[in-house]
């Protein structure tokens, strides 16, 4: 028996070997080019373990081809949506997933995220006239900050992040900008930073202004912006809880502060993000679960055009239960 491949052999190795060389010039591109960190973290870590496989597979006789089939999702009365499995990074179902719409508060997870990666948490901001009547004026969620009150910037995410607070995301973006229209610039910043190329912001803290479709994401970069933020601990930690209660001291009152997002509590396993809500939004919700070491994101924008104000939770119910059933 002869120890030279038959010409079988032979084709299947030139095959395997230019099909090693794309893959390789693949990975390496998506590394040093790719802006979605999930993605390039993925294809880093599997590049040699991909070469490999890649190598036996394509040497053995080719097998019939596999694929991952999903099941029909429920029927939801969405505009856009997105749910994708966090730790592998695979987009379970979408929606209009690259169409830009206007998100409402979800805004806030890029307002939190500007304060947080500029630092300085324990920085202390004293309360305005000028915030507690902007959200008086303009019948913005609330936090019912007092103004004269010294808080710092740690606890006034406490306040925009779970209350959805506009008045704590006025004096956040004032401080941090330094400036709120400064700041808007610095959220935009970011969002080119981070590639998301359907997103744009025009004010701080989602609220219509100068209109109401001025600032907008779509779907695919909500998640983006979600899992960023969900990096950090004390992101984490705040959005996970269902009610804060920071205590009077010398400095300010004491405040009592509940979650908007009722997935918390009532839904298994759910640990954030954020509610979202204007006429053009509609009921909006970016949200995380995790189950048996599953965890998916997804967000759902203008759920239930006919105007329940609640009615982003049963529908991001709805595709929860559905995307953990897909395992």
């Amino acid at each position: 028996m002869s120890d030279w491949p038959d010409a079988g052999d032979s084709c299947r190795l030139k095959r395997a070997l230019s099909f090693i060389n794309w893959l390789n010039l693949w990975v390496l591109t998506s590394w040093f080019n790719s802006r979605n960190w999930r993605h390039s973290r993925l294809a880093a870590g599997g590049l040699g373990a991909a070469t490999v496989l890649a190598s036996a597979a394509l040497l053995a006789s080719p097998p019939a081809q596999a694929q991952v089939r999903y099941s029909k999702p429920p029927p939801l009365s969405l505009r856009g949506a997105d749910l994708v499995d966090a730790t592998t990074g695979i987009q379970l179902w979408s929606k209009d997933a690259n169409v830009p719409r206007p998100m409402g508060s979800i805004t806030k997870v890029m307002t939190a995220l500007v304060v947080l990666e500029a630092g300085g948490l324990g920085r202390e901001i004293t309360v305005t006239e000028g915030a507690v009547s902007y959200v008086q004026r303009d019948g913005a969620s609330g936090a019912g900050l007092v103004a004269g009150d010294t808080l710092t910037a740690r606890q006034l995410l406490e306040a925009m992040l779970l209350p959805s607070g506009c008045d704590a995301a006025y004096m956040l973006a004032t401080a941090y900008g330094p400036g709120r229209f400064a700041f808007v610039q610095k959220m935009n910043a970011m969002a080119k930073l981070m590639g998301l190329t359907h997103t744009h912001f025009s004010w701080f803290d989602g609220m219509p202004y100068p209109t109401e479709h001025s600032t907008y994401s779509s779907p695919a970069d909500l998640i983006r912006i979600g899992e960023r933020a969900m990096r950090y601990p004390l992101f984490r930690r705040i959005v996970a809880q269902r009610s804060f209660y920071l205590p009077a001291t010398n400095l300010h009152h004491s405040y009592l502060w509940y979650t908007t997002d009722e997935l918390l509590g009532n839904y298994p396993g759910a640990i954030g993000i954020k509610t979202g809500d204007t006429d053009a939004a509609g009921n909006c919700l970016l949200f995380e679960t995790r189950r048996d070491g599953q965890t998916l994101i997804g967000v759902v924008l203008h759920a239930n055009p006919s105007g329940d104000p609640s009615s982003a939770f049963p529908a991001a119910e709805q595709l929860l239960n559905w995307g953990f059933g897909q395992s």
